[in-house]
């Protein structure tokens, strides 16, 4: 039932819009302007402020899973830093920044057929104490500030133990990827639109790629009212029809469409079929899909496999069910590259409806990104390991909800390349068994895996088993030691980039960087982030026996001179990024000399204030 005053407005509106076609353009302004004064009157609730109760999920951050520095849970409560700048543990971190991660090897490909307008890289989601129709969001960013692209809205109340059947996500802001003059503390807060429904759940998304550094988060504030504002008549927004579904109603028109002009098509139909496929296969998938509506020519182009062999749903999580996997089933027989990244989440798709949609369109995958699926199950494992055999690449970033024994079926996929498990809870045997029948993978990302007991058994597995691997993400570790280090470096000299950063059990005077240069050549990305004991010799070695590095981070060592780093500078000249944060030894003055020495080397050193 809609309130009596929205039921009046309507018909008010009804009425202005009939008076506007005999009366006078004046009268019709004279009628608008009495109906906003009389609006202007009504009573407003009071205006709720509230910072974030609590993170309920997130696709990366920096810190580490057992504690909270440069956790995304950082964001809950009220600011820890703002209005102070700089780097700050206390604060929110991601992951990555900037367009290094995209120049490395591991980088997946881009797929061919994406959303013009999706540029998000990372999201957080917020619950917050009290359900309220937005006036404001704003956000304390303290550090590097501009990465926020997306605010969204969700109907859904987290902490309702009766969730509705449908639930809608709605954008607030969004904007293109951008960065702030300059990296110190500003409040966010965007003009954000009017939406129908209270929401207490809130998603931030971000693209960090134009950044020169960590962007850090500190709170998030929620402002609104309780009561529903009355939405402007003449600002009603504009219905999203870009699903993928085709009904009944949907085909009789693509039907009755073909018929009316099977003569009148032109010469279009007279064009090569593959022209045709050629034109449609720049269409972004909702286009795809509503150009399919308009005549059987163009459904027959718009449903030929050939315009699904890479498919990227990401764009489209907050909209893809189990029903949109069903209509798009028969188009997908042939896909070989798909991402189902961040969807399905909250029963929108469950592993019933994933595990069909595998069934039918699997037996060609041979790379499947599923980073941040929540709904999968150990069955769904079970299903890609048997139905997708020739599957080269496997993502399952921050699947964090996956039982452990669902990773024992994937060394079943013998043919993985590449296979990413951040923030996941793989645990050792099934690792080791990965490893075992997984030979010919070439890169394997282990990032914040905290159930893994013995990294140095790890390491002695790949030593043995993966000699062709390129690159290896071990980014804290809790429990690597230098005997793993040096067995992996011996049997891996194919190794191009090795991280190590937080791995605080590796220490420099056993010798263990040493060896690791001279025996990594072809070395172009070395992360030992957070290591105090990385030192002069260290990098000297660097500079002598790995002249294609490119990306060095030795971020938090007491032990490094500016010495040490011309000779690497001069050395490596391919050197792209070098961060020397907290590098007690090298201040601000010796970066910019360095800097301008080696223009071409973003030479990165964090502050606090």
């Amino acid at each position: 039932m809609f309130p009596m005053l929205t039921v009046l407005s309507m018909f008010y509106y009804i009425c202005l819009r009939r008076r506007s076609r005999s009366g006078t353009r004046g009268e019709v302004l004279n009628s608008r302007r009495a109906m906003e004064s009389s609006q202007r009157a009504l009573p407003l609730s009071v205006e709720v402020e509230q910072y974030a109760k609590e993170v309920l999920d997130f696709s990366s951050h920096y810190g580490s899973e057992n504690s909270m520095s440069y956790t995304m849970w950082n964001l809950a409560g009220m600011p820890n830093v703002f209005p102070s700048s700089g780097d700050f543990t206390q604060t929110a971190v991601f992951r990555a920044y900037g367009q290094w991660w995209e120049q490395c090897a591991s980088a997946p490909l881009p797929f061919r057929r994406t959303a013009l307008s999706f540029h998000s890289q990372d999201y957080i989601e917020l619950a917050f104490e009290e359900p309220v129709y937005p006036t404001a969001v704003e956000v304390l960013e303290t550090y590097h500030p501009g990465a926020i692209i997306q605010i969204l809205a969700c109907s859904l109340n987290p902490f309702s133990q009766n969730p509705p059947a449908d639930v809608r996500w709605e954008v607030l802001w969004s904007g293109e990827p951008s960065k702030a003059l300059t990296p110190y503390a500003r409040q966010f807060s965007p003009s954000i639109k009017q939406i129908s429904f209270a929401t207490n759940l809130i998603r931030l998304e971000v693209n960090s790629s134009l950044l020169e550094y960590y962007t850090e988060l500190d709170a998030v504030i929620l402002r609104g009212v309780k009561q529903r504002p009355i939405l402007s008549l003449y600002k009603m927004p504009m219905i999203d029809i870009s699903d993928l579904s085709d009904s009944e109603d949907e085909r009789e028109v693509a039907d009755s469409g073909s018929q009316k002009n099977s003569t009148g098509n032109g010469s279009f139909d007279k064009l090569p079929y593959e022209l045709i496929q050629l034109i449609v296969s720049h269409l972004t998938l909702p286009d795809l899909c509503r150009l399919a509506q308009s005549c059987k020519l163009l459904q027959q182009h718009c449903y030929d496999p050939l315009q699904y062999i890479q498919l990227s749903l990401q764009p489209y999580w907050a909209r893809l069910t189990d029903a949109s996997l069903g209509y798009l089933q028969s188009r997908c027989t042939l896909v070989q590259r798909l991402s189902l990244s961040w969807t399905g989440n909250r029963g929108a798709v469950t592993a019933t409806g994933f595990c069909s949609f595998v069934k039918a369109c699997g037996a060609g995958l041979v790379c499947l990104e599923l980073a941040c699926c929540h709904f999968l199950s150990e069955a769904c494992i079970e299903v890609i390991a048997q139905t997708c055999p020739g599957l080269q690449e496997l993502n399952l970033s921050s699947c964090d909800r996956l039982h452990p024994q669902a990773f024992g079926h994937i060394s079943q996929l013998t043919a993985l390349r590449r296979l990413v498990l951040y923030r996941t809870k793989i645990e050792q045997t099934a690792l080791l068994s990965i490893l075992t029948f997984c030979a010919e993978l070439q890169h394997l990302n282990l990032g914040s895996c905290v159930m893994i007991e013995d990294y140095d058994v790890v390491a002695s597995m790949l030593s043995v088993r993966c000699r062709s691997l390129r690159s290896l993400d071990l980014w804290r570790c809790k429990n690597l030691t230098e005997r793993g280090l040096a067995e992996l470096v011996t049997g891996c000299r194919l190794l191009e980039e090795l991280d190590l950063g937080w791995c605080s059990t590796l220490q420099s005077s056993s010798g263990c960087f040493l060896q690791l240069a001279r025996s990594l050549p072809r070395l172009r990305k070395l992360f030992l982030t957070a290591n105090r004991t990385v030192c002069d010799s260290d990098i000297e070695e660097l500079a002598a026996h790995c002249p294609a590095l490119q990306h060095l981070d030795i971020l938090g060592t007491r032990m490094v001179s500016a010495a040490s780093l011309r000779k690497l500078l001069r050395s490596c000249p391919q050197l792209l990024l070098l961060d020397v944060s907290f590098c007690s030894q090298i201040d601000a003055r010796t970066v910019q000399e360095l800097s301008t020495l080696f223009p071409s080397v973003a030479i990165k050193k964090s502050f606090t204030q």
